[in-house]
């Protein structure tokens, strides 16, 4: 038996592994030596291949290293490893992948050669195609400017948002749905849930759908997001509504700077953690969204640590690394206070209700027979046409 030992990465260098940050492992995932598994594992915004010897703790990274895109492992066989790539831009491909050895100054290294494996029964139509060829997508990196924080080395690195381009214009003649006026598309700020994971750059169908609507898309893998170290990793608890809340708008001010948006032309998306922050932005910066739409959000954690069975998050995310000492079953004053100086509810009290009274248009949609995560194919299928549309009407 093995025991894997990595070392654990604080502040990663560019470009060098940031730690592993795999979400499971194959029930065979050995290479031929019997000593090396292959996994994947989140680096940055992407999510790569990782060959990793558990006799010597050596981590390679076998997915090819000038790729923006998503990798998973599907199946490791001897040296055989078939695997799927993916981005926004481009849907799921079947990879095969094997080892070739060369030698570099006497130092032997490993280089993997990566083949296409053709799939006629996923092929697209060509409307589909035709929409996905107009997608780009790059990952930019964001300095950290506010210094309100006690920041380590790691949290003060900067962080990465996946900004997806669709160019579609007003002018195009194929796209029924390019009804934009502005030289920039209207921008979808997307925010992940966790908080501690991450978005990443691969093929999303509900990405493809709002692309195709003449939406551009800003991911935001603020700090505490998964792939970036260990330091900027755990800067989050005890700051959530705080750093997180700045890290966006810090995204927003630079894709504005850099004229890929219009700051009257932006609105907000986020679900559970990304709907607590979306929540807070529309709270604390009403002016810098014209709408917004959250899914399944936490807006309240001084009801919610009564009600979820996951207390213990509502006391590390209010906390931070003292939320496991302080952690009781039965929360006392000081701690409920603590949770609502956190929530967004601080801004807005009983949000749908207050902000009618307000005169704001808010729309209230259920889906009682979905869990936290509404992933059933129907509730997901209505949940983003909705919100497509719901965005349509408020976008220039």
């Amino acid at each position: 038996m093995y025991v894997l030992q990595v070392s654990l990465v604080m502040c990663p260098r560019e470009g060098c592994f940031p730690g592993l940050y795999c979400t499971n492992v194959l029930s065979h995932p050995w290479l031929s030596d019997g000593c090396t598994l292959v996994l994947s594992s989140i680096w940055g915004s992407m999510q790569v291949l990782l060959a990793v010897n558990v006799v010597s703790g050596k981590v390679s990274r076998i997915s090819p290293e000038n790729s923006n895109s998503s990798w998973s492992v599907l199946a490791v066989h001897d040296n055989i490893v078939l695997a799927v790539s993916s981005s926004p831009a481009n849907p799921p491909k079947l990879k095969y992948g094997c080892p070739s050895r060369i030698d570099t100054d006497n130092d032997e290294k490993t280089r993997w050669r990566w083949l296409d494996m053709p799939i006629p029964f996923m092929d697209y139509s060509e409307k589909v195609k035709a929409s996905l060829s107009s997608i780009e997508f790059n990952i930019l990196k964001i300095p950290v400017k506010d210094q309100e924080f006690l920041l380590t080395e790691g949290a003060k690195q900067p962080f990465e948002v996946i900004f997806v381009s669709s160019r579609f214009s007003s002018e195009s003649e194929s796209n029924e749905n390019a009804f934009w006026e502005d030289a920039c598309n209207p921008l979808i700020v997307v925010l992940h849930g966790g908080p501690h994971s991450t978005s990443l750059t691969s093929f999303s169908r509900t990405q493809a759908f709002l692309s195709s609507m003449g939406y551009n898309l800003l991911y935001v893998n603020y700090r505490g997001s998964l792939g970036f170290g260990e330091e900027a990793l755990q800067s989050l608890p005890g700051n959530v509504g705080r750093q997180d809340v700045a890290d966006v708008l810090n995204a927003v001010d630079l894709v504005i700077h850099k004229g890929l948006a219009l700051p009257t032309n932006i609105v907000v998306l986020g679900g559970s953690h990304g709907g607590f922050l979306s929540t807070h932005l529309i709270g604390q910066a009403p002016d810098r969204f014209v709408a917004a739409a959250v899914r399944n959000p936490v807006c309240n954690l001084s009801l919610m640590v009564g009600t979820t069975d996951i207390p213990d998050w509502c006391y590390v995310e209010a906390y931070g690394k003292n939320g496991k000492n302080v952690y009781t079953e039965a929360p006392s004053i000081e701690d409920i206070t603590m949770f609502y100086q956190c929530s967004p509810i601080r801004h807005i009290s009983k949000y749908a209700r207050a902000l009618r009274e307000k005169g704001v248009e808010v729309k209230v949609i259920v889906f009682p027979n979905d869990v936290h995560s509404i992933d059933r194919p129907q509730s997901d299928f209505e949940s983003f046409l909705n919100i497509g549309l719901w965005f349509k009407r408020f976008l220039k």
